[in-house]
């Protein structure tokens, strides 16, 4: 179960400290090709999600490495899944139909929930 949870933990987290990192530092100009979504939300909300991945990912991943509160791996896997069944409906009701990134970050993160259970 250890080297499962590693295995979809840290490419989830690597996922999000990236994405996070771009909406916190890019302006809307230079996150609109990645990300069409963002003219319909107010910068400083795409500037909270982005610190909440931030946030998220650093939680996956430091609770399991250092042995203080594992919980909070639980939780922040349980974190993505509540965000992308948020951004599952941004994107169908913007028009835009691609959401197989947002399913397989959804599936992933339950898979990563459950596997998290173990350090708790």
């Amino acid at each position: 179960m250890n080297i499962a949870f590693w295995i979809t933990a840290g490419p989830l987290a690597l996922f999000y400290l990236y994405a996070g990192a771009l909406k916190i530092t890019r302006n809307r100009d230079q996150l609109r090709p990645m990300m069409t979504w963002v003219d319909r939300l107010p910068l400083p909300a795409v500037r909270i999600v982005g610190a909440l991945e931030v946030l998220g990912a650093l939680g996956l991943i430091l609770p399991p490495l250092t042995g203080l509160t594992p919980w909070l791996a639980v939780a922040a896997a349980i974190g993505f899944v509540l965000l992308q069944l948020g951004a599952i409906p941004v994107h169908l009701t913007g028009g835009d139909r691609r959401v197989a990134l947002n399913i397989t970050l959804l599936l992933t993160a339950a898979v990563t929930v459950w596997l998290a259970t173990t350090w708790v």
